[in-house]
């Protein structure tokens, strides 16, 4: 394998535009994370988990706010558009890099499949006069346009989604509160009758908060997105620096208050998977309408995840063509106001998205099924090669360029091993589990073609 370019060494400026602004880029790691798998998801992680599910959210949550500092450090360091493949590539080589990379475009581009289409069921579901596949196909162009134009309105999309997102979020958890004491209206002090009856705190003892975690972990996924953005931002390395340190502490209380105020208003037996907890909560303390709300809030979810995913996949195949590593053609970007977008680079990726769509539409149960488990448990590989980047890449950066580290990883390397060690014990765990075990084998599959093409490449570069 190639040995990692030094830090130090001079990087071609990137014709990408710098049109994102600081708040942008705080908005989209506060609101890219929170998605349908949160206000729907999480429904089944309560049905395994009863009230500790919450424990399942702060275990989860600490691993991803880890893996989120790890590669905070390395993007204030080293700000880029390809983000954690650029860093992979500096730290373990070409190899790495161009494993990360494709295998993230390739998890991005099938989940913005599942994502068009879930949208465009809650839209049919109101306007049942207009085809299922004519909101895919709405959805798909109108965010195409978006993510042709100036970077800018990337951004704004984001901006509004996410505070919409952000403030479901903080109304729920007040409206939660406010039934837990008792204040709303017809409504009695709850006290801990729901958190300690039925089985208990623990009702499936510690198995069921492992099971919790392997069904929640990949709702925190999504947060990658925020140092790909950075890159287009004035001053990239302050930037990434602000938006880790707000979103990740932040996120985590959004995710463990909202588990927290479910499961002490309503009994965890309440819930089912695939029904909303949030909705049986709004209509438990006589919220009107709470299924139509968490409706909107969930159809925004998914659109903002949609903009978000073709972003950071034209984004990331840009930045492996830069390197070499695809097609140089999709290096092509606008000129003119507004210039400096990718678009050879969002075509690539949406077109690749209309055709995940479709395999979604057509053959759910069978083509698309074997993409979606192929990409299942990919996320956790991204954050491994994180963890692993990070902890060559520290060392390096302290001995040549040690005023670059203007965020730090805390306890290095100890927490970086543990963080290593976690992801390692999510996997095994996966491969205990027969309904996530599928996800764990085809992913390992798509893996070792990747590094198989990698590997070929090093070889063909090197004769």
């Amino acid at each position: 394998m190639h040995d990692a370019p030094p830090t130090h060494s001079p990087v071609r400026p990137e014709p990408l535009a710098h049109g994102l602004k600081q708040r942008h880029l705080t908005m989209l790691g506060l609101g890219g994370v929170i998605g349908a798998g949160l206000f729907v998801g999480s429904g089944a992680g309560i049905a395994v988990a009863g009230p500790a599910v919450v424990v399942s959210y702060l275990i989860a949550g600490v691993l991803a706010m880890l893996v989120m500092r790890m590669l905070g450090e390395m993007s204030a360091a080293m700000p880029a558009s390809g983000s954690f493949s650029v860093h992979a590539e500096r730290a373990l080589g070409r190899w790495a890099g161009f494993s990360v990379g494709w295998l993230y475009w390739f998890m991005l581009v099938v989940v913005l499949a599942v994502e068009a289409t879930a949208a465009a069921q809650i839209a049919h579901g109101w306007v049942p006069a207009v085809d299922q596949w004519l909101w895919v196909l709405l959805f798909m162009v109108v965010f195409t346009v978006a993510n042709l134009t100036a970077v800018k309105n990337f951004g704004e999309f984001e901006f509004w989604f996410a505070a919409l997102k952000v403030t479901a979020i903080v109304a729920f958890l007040v409206l939660g509160l406010l039934a837990v004491l008792g204040v709303l209206p017809d409504t009695d002090p709850v006290g801990l009758t729901n958190l300690t009856g039925r089985g208990g705190f623990l009702p499936n003892g510690w198995d069921g908060v492992v099971s919790g975690v392997l069904t929640v972990v990949f709702a925190f996924g999504g947060l990658e997105v925020v140092t790909i953005a950075a890159a287009e931002t004035d001053d990239p390395a302050r930037a990434v620096g602000r938006a880790v340190r707000s979103a990740v502490v932040r996120i985590l209380f959004f995710y463990v208050g909202s588990m927290l105020v479910i499961v002490t208003v309503l009994p965890w037996t309440a819930q089912q998977a695939g029904l909303s907890p949030y909705v049986k909560v709004l209509d438990s303390i006589g919220v009107p309408s709470a299924g139509q709300i968490m409706n909107i809030v969930v159809f925004v979810a998914l659109l903002s995840a949609l903009n978000a995913n073709l972003y950071g996949s034209s984004r990331m195949i840009f930045s492996l063509a830069e390197r070499g590593e695809a097609p140089r053609g999709l290096l092509k970007v606008s000129g003119g106001q507004g210039g400096g977008v990718p678009r050879r680079a969002v075509l690539a990726s949406v077109a690749f998205g209309f055709v995940s769509v479709l395999l979604n539409l057509g053959w759910p149960d069978t083509v698309f099924l074997y993409m979606l488990n192929s990409v299942g448990a990919v996320l956790l590989f991204v954050w491994g090669l994180i963890a692993a980047s990070q902890l060559r890449l520290r060392r390096r950066l302290e001995r040549e360029s040690p005023g670059a580290l203007e965020l730090r990883m805390w306890c290095f390397p100890w927490l970086t091993w543990a963080t290593l060690a976690g992801l390692v014990g999510v996997l095994l765990l996966m491969l205990t589990d027969d309904a996530a075990r599928p996800q764990v084998l085809w992913s390992a599959g798509a893996t070792g073609l990747v590094l198989l093409v990698a590997g070929t490449r090093e070889l063909r570069a090197r004769a």
